[in-house]
């Protein structure tokens, strides 16, 4: 009769699946599904962190990167009470992740045993799947289910399992399932396609605004905008799908956008909204005709009142539409962009440039552009930090990961782990704020124990700098922004990677040169003074708030010195 720990035959199922490594701790809830990956570990490595949210940061990290599916595991109570942060991320950036979850013995499920809590209540929200499983004859063909879901809708599949289920025996080798997923192909209707080319072709300013559906479309995403003759603006997770200096680029949008993209939006007569949920309808204009592209039907229209919607896959419908389309009769609308970007460009350039003492971040972003390799992978923190990658670090065929809808600090060491997990021959860059990477810092000895050769660069101003700013934006006195001081680069030492703390412009080229010779875990630790993160353009209401907070702080302290912030707003006026 066959017969077989019901734990090893999950093993086996995730690497028929193609998982090839899980983030975790052990623990007592748990910890017989941990013998079953012992046994395995030549083909499945379990990464032990420090702190199940990096676990399940990390695994939505590599989802994200990827395509594949990420994978953690967590104890009942406490340890998947810590997954939840990760696995929200993943949920708002549609990374395929699927959490292991263990429970209390299965005699004990109901009792108030220790450590036992609803967890598919917890979980209900986040996850597209979430099951329970009661005995071990369901495990395998629930566990195929709940990837073959993660997948279909680029989710958060829960399962949680009683540990002494995985103890149990398969007596059954007849499976109900398959251990497969096979990826729809959408297209929209002829009929559809030629409604959006009749608005194209009638556009004098059309601008195409591109998410993260189009990672994988560079190529048809250019060809597309050559054609119809429109610049592209990129939302925040689309970073680096085209370079950041090619000429049909203005930049990203939004709070943290450029000031060419922001008019190009706001002068436009046609909005495309490829692959992207964009959800600030205040960076939007009113009254604009829109075309939408977007292979979840069910996403058209959801945050812009469209005019057009087209179900199908970017790359796939950017192709078909490249081929109706006439060539565009005038470009003067993106010439007229690409004017405005190459000032920008050139402003940048300058502030980059400069001589500062205390150093800035645009100084250290342009000291990193320097040691970026081909294809890096660059994982961002959130906070002030997301402005200066974005906005001062020009990627070529580089590939950036970041929490973006859920935007939580602490995403930039997890994602950095998890990108040099997927890719070990590519070079790994993380910068952080103090205040994010303070967050989850105890996982740098995750780095260190796994030989992973990251390089984590942290901007370090002793504040929690875009609260500040926000702070001052409303009109409010900065309140509990201060962090106090800490030397990241001993932290990094003590952990038994290398730190190289650098305080001043005159060790800026040198110190990075040095870290990124080394292949240990890098922390580059970077004093700088605090500089407010100014959108890309000023609106009325904030300069009204900004004024507001300058008045009460001088009645404060009685000093209205504040030349950055001035001469900041000055120059992008």
């Amino acid at each position: 009769m066959f017969e077989q720990r019901t734990g090893e035959f999950l093993t086996q199922q995730l690497i028929d699946w193609g998982v090839n490594h899980i983030y975790g701790l052990p623990g007592d809830s748990i910890n017989e599904f941990i013998e079953d990956l012992r046994t395995r570990q030549d083909e499945m490595k379990f990464i032990q962190v420090r702190h199940e949210e990096t676990g399940a940061l990390a695994a939505a990290a590599y989802g994200k990167l990827t395509g594949k599916l990420g994978v953690c595991l967590s104890i009942a109570g406490p340890g998947a009470i810590h997954l939840l942060n990760g696995l929200y991320d993943a949920r708002e950036d549609h990374a395929p992740v699927l959490a292991i979850v263990g429970q209390v013995r299965s005699e004990e499920v109901g009792t108030d045993a220790f450590q036992e809590i609803n967890l598919e209540r917890m979980f209900d929200d986040v996850a597209v799947f979430n099951k329970r499983v009661e005995t071990e004859a369901q495990l395998p063909d629930i566990l195929n289910q709940a990837i073959r879901e993660a997948y279909a809708n680029k989710g958060v599949s829960v399962l949680v399992v009683p540990d002494d289920l995985f103890a149990k025996k398969q007596k059954q080798q007849t499976r109900l399932t398959a251990n497969s997923y096979y990826k729809p192909s959408m297209m929209p209707a002829d009929a559809q396609l030629n409604e959006a080319r009749q608005l194209i072709e009638n556009a004098e300013k059309p601008v195409i605004l591109a998410g993260k559906g189009t990672v994988d479309a560079r190529n048809e995403l250019l060809a597309f905008a050559e054609k119809m003759g429109a610049p592209i603006v990129l939302s925040l997770l689309a970073k680096g799908v085209i370079p950041d200096h090619h000429p049909y680029c203005l930049g990203q949008h939004g709070q943290i956008g450029t000031k060419p993209a922001y008019h190009a939006i706001k002068e436009s007569d046609l909005i495309l909204l490829v692959g992207t949920q964009f959800p600030y309808r205040d960076f939007l204009p009113d009254n604009v005709k829109a075309i939408q592209i977007d292979n979840k039907p069910e996403n058209l229209g959801r945050y812009y009142p469209i005019t057009v919607g087209l179900p199908g896959d970017a790359k796939e419908t950017m192709t078909a539409l490249t081929k109706l389309l006439s060539p565009a009769v005038s470009k003067d609308f993106l010439e007229k962009c690409q004017e405005n970007m190459n000032q920008w460009w050139i402003s940048l350039q300058k502030e980059k440039r400069e001589k500062k003492s205390p150093l800035h971040a645009p100084q250290v972003m342009y000291q990193l552009e320097q040691m970026l390799e081909p294809n890096a992978i660059v994982s961002a923190d959130v906070g002030n930090v997301t402005v200066w990658v974005t906005r001062f670090l020009p990627f070529v065929d580089q590939r950036l990961v970041i929490s973006g809808s859920l935007a939580t600090m602490g995403s930039g060491l997890p994602g950095a782990i998890a990108a040099q997990f997927a890719y070990p021959d590519k070079q790994v860059i993380g910068i952080c704020g103090d205040g994010g990477f303070s967050m989850v810092m105890h996982d740098f000895v995750t780095a260190v124990k796994y030989n992973l050769p990251i390089k984590m660069i942290v901007l370090n101003n002793s504040k929690i700098g875009m609260i500040k700013f926000e702070q001052e934006q409303m009109g409010h006195l900065n309140y509990e922004t201060d962090l106090g001081e800490v030397d990241f680069a001993k932290f990094a030492e003590s952990c038994g990677g290398e730190g190289y703390r650098i305080e001043g412009p005159e060790e800026l080229e040198t110190k990075m040169k040095q870290a990124f010779v080394s292949d240990k875990p890098v922390l580059i630790d970077v004093v700088m003074e605090d500089q407010a993160p100014l959108p890309g353009h000023i609106g009325y209401q904030s300069a009204v708030n900004y004024s507001s907070y300058i008045i009460k702080n001088f009645f404060e302290t009685g000093s209205m010195d504040l030349p950055d912030m001035k001469k900041a707003i000055k120059r992008l006026k």
